[in-house]
C-alpha cells in the first residue's frame, strides 16, 4: 500500500495546432504543441509540492491534466492508488469530490450571474450532498472560516461587489466546501496585491493543518515557493529539470536553469550582490522543442553532448543575419535559408541549381508572354508562334547553361565554397555547438553537416534530488 495521495508517471499532454483547411491538406502531419512531455512525481499525504517555472512552461496544464480537466495524451495518473488516467467522467464524479482546484484568476472563475454564496454552495448541490437549506448553512460556515465576514451580508453579494482578496477567499471556500483531500492551487496569489498575499498563504496553511490537505502548488514565484512548499519541481518547456527538497534546492541549485531562476530573485540588501546568469535568447518553440536537454540552446555551461542538432546551426545563421553585412555575405554563398534542409541529424546545404537563375528565368518568361500577348491582339497566329518560339528558346538556353555548368564544374566549385563558409561559421560559433558537429562533407552537389543523435539525459539522481542534466 503506497502512502502517496497522487502519483504521476510519464505524463504527456499535446495540443494539435489549429490550421486552415487548405494547409491541413498540404501538410503531411498536423503540428502539435508539446505542453507537457514526460512529467513524473509523487505527492505524499499532507505535503505541499511546488511546481515552479516561467510562464508557458506547462505548469497549469500539468495541474489540470492531473485533475482530469484535460484528457492526457499518455502517461499514468493515480489517486490514492487508483488509476484515473482514462476513467470515464461518470465514474470519475465521486472522485472529483476529493480533488479540487483553486484557479489562478478569481475574477474569471466566479460566475458573475451567481451570488458569492450560491457559487460556494453550488458544489454541494451538484453532487447531491445537501439540500438547498443545508448547503446555504455549510456555505456560511466555510465563508466565516476563510475570512469572508460578515458571511450573512456577503452571501448575497455578486463578484463585482467584492475586492480581489475577497474573491480569492471565495474561490478557496468553494474548493474547501467539499472537504477535499487534494487541492491544485494554480497561482493562487498571483492576481493579488503584496499586502493580501501573505494573508491568503497563511489561510491556505491553516486549512492544510486543519483538514490534512495535500497541495500541488503552482507558481512562477520562487520566493513564494520557498515560503510554503516542502518539495519543489522546476519545469522548463514541458519537462521537469530538477526536483527535490525546497530548502536544499534553494541552498544549492544544481541545474543551470534553476540557478538562473534563483539569480533573478531580488535581495533586499544593497551590500549583498547575487551573481546572475541570465539565459540568452528566447524560449524555444514548444511545437518543435530542442532535442536532448531542452535548455541547451540558452545554457551558459552547455557541453557538446547536450543535444545539439541541425536547427541550432540555422538558429546561428539567423543570429548572424542580425548584422546586415554578415547576413548578406552568408546568403551570397550559402543561399537563402529556405534552401537548407534538415534530414534527421544532418543539415543539407545544396548548391544552387545549374542553368539560368530563377529570377532571370521568370523575367524572360514574362517578357516572352507579354510580347506574345501584344502580337496575339493583332494577329492571333503570330502571337501563339512568338510565345512558343520564345519559351522553346528559353528552354534551350537553360539546357546549354546546365551543360556549361557541368563542363566547368560550377556546382563542384560552389559546393566547395559552401563547405568552406560553413566550416568558418562553425569555427566562430560557441565551442559546444562547433564541437558537437561530427563532420562536414560534400556529396551530390550539397554540403552535409552531421551531428550525433541527440539523447534526452532524463532525470538523474544527484545527492538528495533528481536533475535533468548531462553535467551529473
Amino acid at each position: 500500500m503506497t502512502d502517496a495521495v497522487v502519483e504521476v508517471e510519464d505524463l504527456r499532454k499535446f495540443f494539435p495546432v489549429k490550421l486552415p483547411a487548405l494547409q491541413r491538406v498540404v501538410m503531411r502531419a498536423t503540428p502539435i504543441v508539446h505542453a507537457v512531455d514526460g512529467v513524473s512525481f509523487r505527492l505524499r499525504k499532507g505535503e505541499i509540492f511546488g511546481l515552479v517555472g516561467e510562464s508557458g512552461c506547462g505548469k497549469t496544464t500539468v495541474g489540470r491534466t492531473v485533475l482530469r480537466l484535460l484528457e492526457p495524451t499518455s502517461g499514468t495518473i493515480r489517486f490514492e492508488g487508483t488509476d484515473i488516467t482514462h476513467v470515464k467522467e461518470k465514474k470519475l464524479r465521486d472522485t472529483r469530490k476529493a480533488m479540487q482546484i483553486i484557479f489562478q484568476d478569481p475574477h474569471a472563475s466566479l460566475n458573475p450571474a451567481m451570488s458569492i454564496g450560491q457559487s460556494i454552495a453550488d458544489p454541494l448541490m451538484i453532487h447531491g450532498i445537501a439540500t438547498e437549506q443545508k448547503a446555504k448553512k455549510a456555505a456560511l460556515d466555510i465563508m466565516t472560516e476563510v475570512g469572508l465576514s460578515p458571511a450573512e451580508q456577503l452571501y448575497g453579494k455578486y463578484p463585482a461587489d467584492l475586492s480581489g482578496g475577497q474573491k480569492q477567499r471565495a474561490v478557496i471556500a468553494r474548493a474547501m466546501i467539499l472537504k477535499p483531500k487534494f487541492v491544485v492551487a494554480d497561482e493562487p496569489v498571483a492576481m493579488l496585491d503584496m499586502s493580501i498575499r501573505a494573508k491568503i498563504l497563511e489561510l491556505m496553511l491553516q486549512l492544510k493543518e486543519k483538514y490534512g490537505l495535500t497541495y500541488l502548488f503552482i507558481t512562477h514565484d520562487l520566493a513564494t515557493a520557498k515560503l510554503i512548499c516542502d518539495r519543489i519541481a522546476i519545469m522548463y518547456l514541458g519537462q521537469v529539470v530538477e526536483v527535490g527538497d525546497a530548502k536544499e534546492i534553494f541552498h544549492d541549485p544544481k541545474h543551470p536553469y534553476t540557478r538562473a531562476l534563483l539569480g533573478a530573485i531580488p535581495i533586499p540588501d544593497p551590500d549583498r550582490r547575487r551573481f546572475k546568469t541570465i539565459p540568452k535568447g528566447e524560449v524555444p518553440d514548444a511545437i518543435y522543442p530542442p532535442e536532448g536537454c531542452r535548455f541547451h540552446p540558452r545554457c551558459p555551461v552547455a557541453t557538446p553532448t547536450c543535444g545539439w542538432e541541425p536547427r541550432d546551426v540555422l538558429d546561428l545563421l539567423d543570429e548572424r543575419a542580425l548584422d546586415e553585412r554578415v547576413g548578406e555575405r552568408d546568403e551570397a554563398i550559402l543561399g537563402p535559408r529556405t534552401r537548407a534542409k534538415i534530414d534527421g541529424e544532418t543539415l543539407r546545404l545544396p548548391a544552387e541549381e545549374a542553368g539560368l537563375h530563377r529570377t532571370p528565368k521568370w523575367l524572360l518568361s514574362l517578357l516572352v508572354l507579354a510580347a506574345g500577348a501584344a502580337d496575339f491582339a493583332l494577329v492571333p497566329a503570330v502571337g501563339v508562334s512568338v510565345v512558343s518560339s520564345g519559351l522553346l528558346a528559353l528552354l534551350l538556353i537553360d539546357r546549354l547553361a546546365r551543360r556549361e555548368a557541368l563542363r566547368t564544374n560550377r556546382v563542384t566549385i560552389e559546393t566547395e565554397r559552401i563547405q568552406a563558409r560553413i566550416v568558418e561559421i562553425l569555427g566562430a560559433a560557441p565551442a559546444p555547438l562547433s564541437r558537437a558537429v561530427l563532420e562536414t562533407t560534400e556529396g551530390d552537389g550539397e554540403v552535409l553537416v552531421n551531428f550525433a543523435p541527440a539523447v534526452d539525459p532524463g532525470l538523474r539522481k544527484v545527492e538528495d534530488r533528481e536533475v535533468r542534466c548531462v553535467l551529473y
